[in-house]
């Protein structure tokens, strides 16, 4: 027996000394796998995020995903009191945000946290799995050998700690070499986990097209992102309504999930709430916690039944009229909504700007102010507003709810900046951005440096191989990580705060020259980023996305036909992201035509 103390103290840490591993395993079942959990088929019904487990269960889910280890000991064991498994994320470092897999230092630090968690938790009888990271492959091709090797690493270490539960990785989607690269370096991963949202309904045909031979989870699924929907001409993404997104996780459970051959099940996202684009884009409840539609389509397909007390549904929500708009108009909007049950229904509006420091990959954006005072008369079908008089994009939400749950929609608007948008100083064609160091002809600012300044290094006034006059543009990027640019501004360091800009009216296109170094160089050239979101905008925008550049000169145009010359601010701009090796590239002659 143990000692007293000794006991007291083993409680004291939140050590289950009774903790007794509940073996879990891959296996094949003729053509199609399966996960067994103590010696019984296990299909995953599960959600991704912090919400009540109680509602899980009483929903008839039966297991919870993390994206990390923190906190991870209350999750476990209120999961274990409700019957329920944990998909245990440990959390891998994304190279955009410092982390380098090439460096042995760093990959050795994340591999003994591995080591810790695992040893620490791995007994828990709720750990149904590990998931060793989430989309730290980046967004790109996704095949950095560096980044799946540490993958494998972490996932042979998991199986010399823990031989009772399996391992899994989380890609982000399925483009580029993602399915290659785990079929090629990762052969001690059991699992392949696939993060997808609007084609989460053709995961499991495009899977096997990509000879993809693991089972796979779906491990976040639901609406259509912001990236990958329909945008109003100022750039908002129009968000589906939260009735239109429980038909998307129905899609996506009958199209990938339910009875493939190769699917151990699924985690929805997101059980919870979060601010990502809009307040009301990936959650599942309200930030209130009242349920949306999402969790009464769940409840349908993972028990088989309807919930006895179904969310509102949402129509249509419509602006009457224009969407965009001067400061201080007024417009309508009007609301079709109902209840299955025929009960009464309450209709809250709400007005908040556009969110415009977007997270990368999900990080946290800043919670949005409301505006409410906007509104001058509302009931159950329509609501008055009368516009904000500071320019920029806002959405107007409709929140309506019944005894039971939820449902949401908004609408985006744009306020315009009024006499603000004048045209700009006027400019005669040929337009130098850069002639030559020192020319007179040379117009606008390269004041806007992006991204990780640091690694930039910019030089006007080569001599090296200049394609025309005595000089040329060098530019370096020397990081292998992250991302950099520079953007020519008018006014210098203006963001859209300030009048100015040129008027190219006239202008066909935009032409440059370039050269790599070394060629293979990949970088994008774009002008025109302030968008409407602005006070001071941009007329228009273009560019060209991802050149490879070569080792000579070559020239390159944006094509500017039927485009709205007439007040361009920033006028050229280039952005590279980190490689293996740092970047180098020339630029000359720069101008509109």
């Amino acid at each position: 027996m143990l000692a007293l103390g000794l006991l007291a103290g083993l409680l004291s840490t939140g050590i289950n000394i009774r903790a007794q591993a509940i073996r879990v395993e891959v296996v094949k079942a003729g053509d199609s796998w399966q996960l067994n959990r103590d010696g019984k088929p296990f299909f995953i019904k599960g959600a991704g995020g912090d919400a009540s487990l109680a509602l899980l269960k009483e929903a008839g889910g039966n297991s919870i995903r993390t994206w990390g280890a923190d906190n991870l000991q209350p999750v476990l064991d209120n999961a274990q009191k409700l019957g329920l498994t944990v998909a245990v994320g440990i959390w891998f470092q994304h190279e955009g945000d410092g982390f380098n897999y090439s460096n042995p230092e760093m990959v050795k630090k994340q591999l003994d946290m591995v080591r810790t968690v695992v040893t620490k938790y791995k007994d828990h009888p709720a750990v149904l799995l590990w998931g060793l990271g989430n989309e730290m492959e980046g967004y790109g091709a996704g095949d950095k050998a560096e980044i799946w090797t540490a993958v494998n690493d972490a996932a042979k270490l998991v199986k010399q700690i823990d031989p009772n539960h399996p391992t899994m990785t989380v890609l982000s989607e399925l483009g580029g070499e993602r399915v290659t690269s785990v079929n090629r370096y990762c052969p001690d991963v059991d699992i392949v986990g696939i993060n997808s949202y609007a084609g989460a309904s053709s995961v499991a045909d495009r899977y096997l097209k990509l000879n993809g031979t693991k089972p796979y989870l779906v491990t976040e699924y639901g609406s259509p992102g912001p990236w990958e929907i329909g945008k109003t001409s100022w750039g908002a993404a129009y968000e589906p309504t939260s009735t239109e997104k429980g038909d998307w996780y129905r899609r996506a459970y009958a199209g990938s999930i339910s009875q493939k051959p190769l699917c151990l099940g699924a985690y929805a996202f997101l059980w919870g709430q979060k601010q990502e684009t809009t307040v009301t884009w990936f959650g599942m409840f309200l930030k209130d916690g009242t349920k949306v539609q999402a969790v009464d389509t769940m409840t349908e397909l993972w028990t088989g039944q309807p919930p006895a007390n179904p969310c509102p549904v949402i129509k249509s929500l419509k602006i009457r009229g224009k969407d965009e708009l001067t400061p201080s108009a007024t417009f309508t909007a009007d609301l079709a909504a109902a209840d299955l049950k025929g009960q009464p229904l309450q209709v809250n509006w709400v007005i908040q700007p556009e969110q415009t420091i977007k997270g990368m990959g999900g990080s946290a954006e800043p919670v949005l102010a409301e505006l409410n005072s906007a509104i001058t008369q509302s009931d159950a079908t329509h609501a008055e507003v009368k516009t904000p008089a500071q320019p920029g994009g806002y959405r107007l939400f409709a929140y309506v709810r019944n005894n039971a749950g939820a449902a949401v929609a908004n609408v985006p608007f744009y306020v315009g900046a009024g006499d603000n948008d004048a045209a700009g100083k006027p400019a005669t064609l040929p337009f130098y951005i850069y002639e030559d160091q020192g020319s007179a002809k040379n117009h606008y600012i390269p004041s806007g440096w992006m991204g990780n300044t640091k690694a930039i290094k910019m030089d006007d006034g080569c001599m090296i191989r200049p394609h025309g006059g005595t000089t040329c543009l060098r530019v370096e990027y020397q990081a292998t990580t992250d991302w950099g640019g520079v953007v020519w501004q008018d006014p210098a360091n203006d963001w859209g705060d300030q009048v100015g800009g040129w008027n190219l009216t006239g202008a066909k296109q935009l032409t440059f020259w370039a050269r790599g170094d070394k060629g293979g160089e990949v970088v994008s050239f774009k002008f025109g980023l302030l968008g409407k979101d602005k006070p001071h905008n941009d007329s228009a925008n273009g560019g060209l996305d991802n050149v490879t550049l070569t080792k000579e000169w070559k020239q390159y145009s944006i094509d500017l036909t039927d485009k709205n010359m007439s007040r361009i601010k920033t006028a050229f701009a280039w952005t590279t992201a980190g490689t293996t090796d740092p970047s180098m590239f020339y630029l000359d002659d720069i101008r509109f035509e």
